[in-house]
Parts: C-alpha cells; structure tokens; sequence
C-alpha cells in the first residue's frame, strides 16, 4: 500500500487552543496516525501509552518548542485522532512498533531522542531495536521493557482487565478507565474538568474504545506471552546501548511506580530523577521530562 499525508481532522475551538501546534496524518499499511509535528533541528519522538493521546505531551511541547528542535508526537493507532481498528486482536507489541517505524522512516529522522511513557516505552524501544542507526539517545517515564527473569506481578487493574463480560462493560460502554484517569495521579487535581473532557474527546463513540482494554489485556501475565517474545528485541537493544539515557519518575502511580528498579538494572548509568508525579507524569513535571529530553539532545557522551 502507498504511503500518504492527509490533513489533521478540525479539533474545536476549546480543543484547538490546547493543540495549537502543527498537525497531520499519517496513511500507511491501511491504518493512519495522528501527530504533531514542530519545530526544526534535532528531532525528538515523543510516546505515549493507554489510554491518552499526544495530549498528553502538550505541557512538554510548549517547553521543547522555546528551542531548536523538531518535536514528533503521535497518537498510537486505537487511541486519540489516529485510526481506530475494531478487532482487539490488532493491538500486539509488533503491530504498535512496526507503525511507528513506519513513521520515523517515512519522515527520515535520524539522531532521534525517544521520550516514552507506560506503552510508549516497550513501543519505541522495540522501534529503536529496529532502527538503531537512527537512535541518539532515550528518557523513559513510567512505564517498562524490561524482560523479567521471573512471572510478572500482576496489578488488579490488568486482573480485572481480563475479567469477562465486566471489564467489557467498563472500559468500552461506560469508559470507566478514561474517565478515572485521575485517580493514577499524585496530585489528582492534574487531571481536572478541562483534561477529563480532553482525553475523553477520542472516545465519543463507544465504537472507538476497543484499543484502551485490548491494550491493558496485552499486559503480560506469564513468561510464555508474546508480548515478552517481541519486547527481548526491547530488553537486548536497551543492554547493548551506548547513548544518554535519562530516566524520570513519578513514585506515586500505582500502576508502574515500582518499575524504576527494573528500569535501573536495565540502564545502571542512567541519570534518574525521581518526583511525587504519578502515572501521567507529563501532567504533573513536564518541566523535569523537558528538561531530561533536552539534556539528552544536548548530550555527546555515552553511557
């Protein structure tokens, strides 16, 4: 299939103002991606997870944006602006990062800073394990890529995930994960009426809400999952690699708090910034998160 741009879908006018950057869409592979795309100079991918959309790196790109740098933010396909496939069984690890590749080939970027948060960071570590001649160094925010030696712990927010009949009820038809984002926050006053209605915005349409329980069902379980068959290409580059790695945390998410000590076994010379964020730290210390990604831009040393 050809690859193509398109024009950006017309936010409303609340919703532009929170937006007000360059936009557009990526057609690749019958699906397309939503992203922003601002600024000139070194480029910067910015990742997010379930169940937010480039949103969500709004506060770090109006930071990024005072430098010069070309910042990249795209919605994950299922989630925000981009397309919104109906069968679950669509959302693999290997499906998320082979669009993303597809994205960072087609639009060339090279000496990249990937910035990743919750399954922005198994997504574009895998992209990075493909295309390592393009990755100029990493910070990573709550989330993991880790392979572990031992069978996962598994939160009661993915057992209940997986709980039949339920959780389909409360994530596609009552929305219930979007609507209680801030309950993963440190500061729950973070996600306030103006966000709530932003982040829910994507999911008008109970339609479009297959990809936040696909993705949280994709949460591994056990050792045999594929999802840990594709994220060891994940676990291999982030051991092999050379450039500046930064990571920042927020202690108080419930979700992925205690992964920092993965995250540390992973990249031992990391330099680590720890803060009372929660899960969508990007909401709470985006001025530590920009300021890790422009150390890291900045950056010729390796690790």
């Amino acid at each position: 299939m050809t690859t193509q741009f398109l024009t950006a879908p017309t936010l409303p006018p609340w919703l532009e103002a929170e937006l007000p950057f360059n936009r557009h869409v990526f057609s690749d592979a019958g699906h397309t991606i939503h992203f922003i795309d601002k600024g000139e100079g070194p480029a910067i991918l910015l990742l997010h997870g379930n169940p937010t959309w480039c949103y969500l790196w709004r506060k770090v790109i109006r930071i990024l944006a005072k430098e010069k740098v070309r910042i990249i933010a795209p919605d994950l396909v299922g989630l925000g602006l981009s397309d919104k496939p109906r069968d679950p069984a669509i959302h693999t690890l290997d499906f998320h990062a082979e669009r993303i590749s597809a994205l960072v080939k087609t639009l060339d970027l090279h000496d990249l800073t990937l910035a990743a948060q919750d399954w922005g960071g198994p997504i574009g570590a895998v992209m990075a394990a493909r295309n390592p001649d393009r990755i100029r160094g990493a910070v990573f925010g709550n989330t993991s890529i880790r392979v572990p030696s031992h069978p996962p712990r598994v939160t009661p927010f993915h057992r209940f995930s997986r709980t039949p009949v339920i959780s389909d009820l409360a994530f596609r038809h009552l929305n219930l994960l979007v609507r209680n984002l801030h309950r993963a926050q440190g500061d729950r006053a973070s996600i306030g009426a103006t966000e709530r209605r932003a982040y829910l915005y994507p999911f008008l349409k109970i339609a479009d809400r297959t990809a936040p329980l696909a993705l949280a069902r994709l949460v591994p379980t056990d050792l045999a999952s594929p999802t840990f068959r594709t994220l060891q290409e994940a676990n291999d580059w982030a051991r092999a690699f050379r450039g500046p790695v930064r990571l920042v945390w927020g202690l108080r998410d419930p979700i992925l708090g205690r992964t920092i000590h993965g995250m540390k076994k992973l990249f031992p010379d990391a330099d680590v910034t720890e803060t009372e964020a929660g899960h969508f730290l990007q909401e709470e210390v985006p001025e530590e998160l920009a300021a890790a990604i422009l150390a890291v831009v900045a950056s010729t040393g390796s690790r």
